[in-house]
């Protein structure tokens, strides 16, 4: 008969595994855009806008301008949606825990999957909500996997990247419904199929998550299941005989030293929280850019061919599955110093910082050499450009949320992860004007915007030299502390 160790191990394994398919599987889909914009191209949606005109030579053109920008406005509200209400859910994570927060993401994203399936090119304007529903939804489910890195201590960042590179190959998703609509399924049966999966989400949410949250770090004898919540003594076969002494037992503060963290207002206000703020929000500008721009950009550098066209926006997909076989680079990087001795009078937590350094600034150099890439008007070269992207925002996304689960005290990790992600959405707005300059003034040539925005994601690099100068500043106030 296996003991309840065994039993404890199966359970983190299959809550591990499982979120990682669901990551993998739904949680970033509305970051395939490229893919489903292909699909909903063929099917006519916005296709009012398109309209003759001549050119100089006097042939008659088909201009798309217009319906290109309506599908560039679609995906700027979901991206921007997709991180400025990271900020309410994560306040609703941190209070209400990972059940309730669940069931409201579940909810969203089953309306956003049946508004997709019960759209129509005569019901093109279905295409706001229903993608912002589909990005929020998903950013619920990777906040409350988020934890489940907890469960493996010195693997801690290396899970919480690893699901973040998964929700970055979700964005393949779309990719698989644009490969099945040209096999011939419908795309209203892909999105029903979709909101059907939310069964699946539920199960989890009951029996393979906590009701609250999981603590960090972890008690020895902590366990979790339909009705265990925080407490660290209950588990499935022990039952309390009233209600209010589950309630004392799962209110009970797991971290002792609790009144001795900062507080939210002193995280809020620290330069680590304003640095890595500014290096996220520059390099997430850049990629929702390129990728709420690539079918135009793809169509201006193979002149419109359909066939190329499809073929690059497929190798752009393929491309994303990998970023679950990127990110966790970044959390072993994170994660090397675990098990190694640290120096004399070094904190945990100040190696955790040291060994982000390079985490960070390896980040900001590669959206360097992505964004270089994609200014250069050279199609064979977009090969690249892809693999650039999805290895850079894998470590993006992965690392951001690594950072902010080792800078700051735990309890305050929904609130923080929200706020620099809905503030990090304002900033992305700029997605938009940005995208109007090169349709308007630029006459569709992007090349200014791109030279201007590698320029700008250079600022990402203040980020980790912050960081570096704090540490060597510790390890200098050790030393003097040492040889007095």
């Amino acid at each position: 008969m296996s003991g309840p160790g065994n039993s404890s191990s199966v359970r983190r394994g299959l809550t591990f595994a499982t979120g990682l398919v669901e990551c993998l599987c739904f949680a970033g889909a509305v970051f395939g855009w490229a893919s489903l914009v292909f699909v909903l191209k063929t099917e006519g949606y916005f296709n009012s806008l398109c309209i003759n005109s001549t050119e100089a030579n006097g042939t008659q053109v088909l201009d798309c301008g217009g319906q290109d920008e309506q599908f560039s406005l679609v995906f700027t509200i979901a991206s921007f949606m997709n991180n400025f209400l990271t900020l309410p859910s994560g306040f609703l994570f941190d209070r209400f825990g990972t059940t309730v927060a669940r069931l409201f993401g579940i909810f969203l994203y089953t309306m956003g999957c049946l508004l997709v399936a019960f759209s129509s090119a005569a019901l093109s304007n279905l295409l706001f909500p229903a993608l912002s529903l589909l990005a929020v939804g998903g950013i619920m489910f990777l906040m409350t996997n988020m934890q489940v890195g907890n469960l493996f201590g010195s693997r801690r960042s290396t899970i919480i990247t690893l699901y973040n590179g998964a929700f970055d190959s979700s964005s393949a998703l779309f990719l698989v419904i644009k490969l099945l609509y040209e096999a011939g399924v419908a795309i209203r049966s892909s999105f029903l199929f979709l909101s059907i999966c939310s069964f699946i989400h539920l199960l989890r949410t009951f029996f393979l998550l906590p009701r609250r949250h999981i603590p960090y770090p972890l008690p020895d004898d902590y366990t979790y299941g339909i009705t265990c919540g925080k407490s660290k003594t209950l588990t499935l076969e022990q039952t309390p005989s009233n209600g209010n002494a589950l309630k004392a037992t799962e209110e009970t503060p797991l971290n002792k030293d609790e009144k001795q963290e900062k507080s939210f207002r002193e995280c809020l206000m620290s330069r680590f929280f304003v640095w890595h703020l500014l290096w996220l929000s520059v390099m997430q500008l850049r990629h929702y850019l390129f990728i709420g721009t690539l079918n135009p950009m793809l169509q201006r550098l193979t002149e419109g061919e359909p066939s190329l066209v499809s073929q690059y926006t497929n190798a752009f997909a393929i491309t994303q599955l990998c970023g679950v076989l990127c990110a966790p680079w970044n959390g072993l990087i994170m994660d090397r110093h675990k098990g190694k001795p640290r120096a004399e009078g070094e904190s945990e937590q100040e190696a955790d910082l040291r060994a982000s350094i390079l985490s960070l600034a390896l980040t900001a150099l590669q959206c360097v050499l992505f964004s270089v890439c994609a200014s250069t008007p050279f199609l064979p070269l977009q090969y690249l450009t892809f693999i650039l992207q999805v290895i850079n925002r894998s470590f993006l996304y992965g690392g951001n949320a690594a950072f902010i689960s080792l800078a700051f005290p735990s309890c305050h990790f929904g609130k923080l992860y929200g706020l620099v992600m809905a503030l990090s959405a304002v900033f992305s707005l700029l997605q938009y004007p940005c995208f109007a300059l090169v349709k308007g003034p630029l006459e569709g040539d992007p090349l200014y915007v791109n030279v201007g925005l590698t320029l700008l994601s250079l600022l990402a690099f203040i980020h980790p030299l912050s960081v570096y100068l704090h540490c060597r500043k510790l390890t200098s106030q050790r030393a003097i502390n040492a040889s007095s």
